[in-house]
């Protein structure tokens, strides 16, 4: 009885209220009860698609992580806005990332992450979850894409999942 009542999905469930609260005209003492019904029951119904939780083991560097997507979302758009405009011809790349993540979920937020990114897409993960193909629209070589990603998300992302 007790399973029933509680939340599944904590995270899912905090998201749930926070998004709530902003979409919903002021906080009161509807949205608040609202959001709260929301955030039990989405995650009720949805629990048979969440075989595995997901295993944060530091979950409160995900707010810096998603600063530093933000972040990188706007220089990139930035920079992908200058070689258009300059005319310049790209040096696109295609590269077979080595992944280090064993996580289901982190490989999907990596594999997210890089796609959110102007001027990158990933478009395919190995069966055996241990390569990543990536498109970089502009990129003098391989590991100069490799060494990016790595050290700038994966390297966080292995902080979070175990």
């Amino acid at each position: 009885m007790l399973d029933r009542l509680s939340f599944p999905q904590p995270y899912l469930s905090l998201i749930l209220f926070v998004v709530w609260q902003f979409l919903s005209d002021g906080m009161s003492g509807a949205s608040i009860v609202m959001g709260f019904v929301l955030a039990w029951l989405i995650p009720q119904l949805t629990r048979s698609f969440w075989p595995d939780p997901p295993a944060f083991v530091r979950p409160w560097k995900l707010p810096f992580y998603l600063a530093l997507v933000l972040y990188d979302i706007v220089i990139a758009s930035i920079s992908v806005a200058r070689l258009i405009l300059s005319g310049r011809q790209p040096k696109p790349v295609l590269v077979s990332y080595p992944l280090e993540l064993t996580h289901p979920l982190a490989i999907s937020m990596l594999a997210s992450t890089i796609s959110l990114t102007p001027g990158t897409v990933s478009a395919d993960v190995s069966d055996d979850r241990a390569l990543l193909l990536i498109h970089a629209l502009d990129a003098e070589s391989d590991e100069e894409v490799i060494n990016a990603i790595r050290t700038r998300y994966e390297a966080r992302l292995k902080e979070m999942f175990p």
